[in-house]
């Protein structure tokens, strides 16, 4: 019974009741009750109910038993306990294939990836082979390190063992191609498949979303929907990353439809993932709407609606809402990213003051060291404020070197400011971090030229021509009826050229009603 509730049910809470129930009847659980007890334990993540377990196992000598110590093994990885898990499977006297592929499963679900693929290569030293649970977990583990290598043995493993590339198997090579960058080899596994389910589908909709390629994602979205394949919560999710991306709103709006047609619109993900999309699509009072409407919010929820607030310049409706997810949060607490959403809000409002403040409430109040995201953020607040030499000074206490965004804001305050000193000293590290930048060295060539330093310009020029520099073209979206049209700087205009002709020059005279001056730039 306790294995039909186990496996066949999942009615996990039941499962355990009768567990206790055959146990206050005097009746002693054997290696038959004990892995189910475990497996539930697993699902529920009742480390408490784990370790009693154990220590039953142990009393009634059956620690020796692998069923039983596999489950255990399974338990303590979904509990965070690796380094109880790794201790049960050292202690198993002789290990088979499930005992390996137990730990590397617990290794890979618990987050730790390096130690799944350490122990995998144990595994394949030992003589043993991974069954199709362990290859999964390995795939996720290589997609997690971006070890692309070890991800492409183990797809010929399976080519050469000739294995069903199945829902499972195949899910799992397409998100690890693509959290290895590897789209191509990505979207061969997903054509290769015969048969594609929702798992299927997600998997290749999401890699495609997370590399920053939006407008594929998308249009595999539509496909999707034309091979009749439902959407689920995790599709919605990585359709809504992609809108977002690139300001899709109308196809946001119909997803939001959607999800609130299915049940879907208060699912923590799903909200979270549509506060995101509307505020990034220039729809503010939506994802306030959505975020209200929320009866539960976790920390991504909170994160997602302070960051939205800061990235439309509302600083002080930011900070509010931070006042409220630290008093009336439940269980959510303010993270790191919590204080990068509220530190944008204050380089946006030019507060330095409130920005220093929670700059150091991070690390005495909430016990957070500071990451090159904050500190990057003090600095691009202290540059607007014109505060040069106390943004170096930040830059130089760094744990790490900067990013080229942060050095490039920086160079462009000492433009504004026309401060020689701090921008050979900012130009000097981008040409260490975003040598290719051909903006930096324009930004760098005119702070030369503002001051009349022509030779020094004329260098910065010369020094962008001899490394081959080209500036890069601008790029935009606009939708029109679900489809997404991409245009470049310098495009020729051969579609419907003098209707778009007529277009541009009205907005140019109403531009220049509204006092707009042209700049022409080199």
């Amino acid at each position: 019974m306790i294995r039909a509730l186990t496996t066949t049910w999942r009615r996990h809470p039941l499962a355990l009741a009768l567990f206790r129930r055959m146990h206050s009847l005097g009746l002693a659980p054997n290696n038959f009750a004990f892995p189910f007890f475990f497996l539930s334990c697993a699902a529920l993540a009742l480390l408490r109910h784990a370790r009693a377990g154990h220590a039953s196992v142990l009393r009634l000598g059956l620690s020796s038993d692998r069923h039983t110590a596999h489950s255990l093994i399974t338990a303590y990885s979904r509990c965070a306990r690796t380094g109880c898990a790794r201790k049960v499977f050292d202690e198993i006297v002789q290990r088979d294939s499930v005992s390996w592929n137990a730990m590397i499963a617990g290794y890979a679900k618990a987050g730790c990836a390096r130690e799944a693929v350490e122990v995998f290569g144990e595994m394949r030293r030992g003589g043993f082979e991974a069954d199709e649970m362990g290859l999964v977990s390995v795939l996720g583990a290589c997609g997690e390190l971006g070890d692309l290598e070890l991800g492409r043995w183990v797809e010929g493993f399976v080519v050469e063992r000739r294995m069903v590339i199945n829902s499972y198997v195949g899910s799992a090579l397409i998100s690890m191609y693509a959290k290895c960058g590897d789209l191509g080899s990505a979207r061969r596994i997903f054509d290769s498949m015969g048969t594609r389910d929702v798992i299927t589908w997600n998997a290749v909709i999401s890699g495609y979303a997370q590399n920053g390629m939006a407008d594929e994602a998308i249009a595999l979205f539509h496909a999707m929907r034309e091979d009749c394949v439902t959407a689920n919560k995790v599709t919605l999710t990585a359709v809504l990353s992609a809108c977002a991306t690139i300001g899709a709103l109308d196809l946001g709006k119909q997803i939001d439809e959607y999800a609130t047609q299915k049940g879907f619109q208060h699912d923590i993900f799903v909200a979270t993932a549509l506060i995101d999309m509307y505020a990034k699509c220039g729809s503010l009072d939506s994802a306030r709407r959505v975020f209200k409407e929320m009866p539960q919010k976790n920390e991504a929820t909170w994160n997602a609606m302070i960051s939205a607030l800061a990235s439309h310049g509302k600083a002080q409706e930011a900070l509010s809402l931070f006042q409220c997810m630290s008093n009336e949060g439940g269980g959510a607490r303010p993270n790191d990213i919590t204080f990068v959403g509220l530190l944008s809000a204050c380089v946006h409002a030019g507060l330095v003051a409130e920005g220093y403040r929670l700059f150091d409430m991070m690390s005495t109040l909430f016990g957070l060291v500071p990451k090159i995201e904050h500190y990057s953020c003090m600095v691009d607040l202290l540059a607007r404020a014109g505060h040069l030499y106390e943004a170096w000074d930040l830059i130089e206490k760094m744990p790490e070197k900067p990013d080229k965004v942060t050095l490039g804001a920086l160079l462009g305050a000492c433009r504004r400011k026309k401060n020689v000193d701090i921008g050979e000293r900012v130009m000097q590290l981008i040409l260490e971090v975003d040598p290719s930048n051909s903006g930096n060295y324009i930004i760098s060539s005119k702070i030369y030229a503002n001051l009349n330093m022509w030779d020094d310009s004329a260098r910065m020029r010369l020094l962008m021509r001899q490394k081959g520099i080209t500036k890069t073209p601008g790029c935009s979206w606009i939708e029109i009826e679900n489809h997404l049209h991409e245009f470049h700087a310098g495009d020729g205009l051969c579609l419907n050229s003098t209707d778009i002709s007529n277009i541009i020059d009205l907005l140019y005279e109403e531009l220049k009603k509204e006092g707009y001056v042209p700049k022409v730039v080199e």
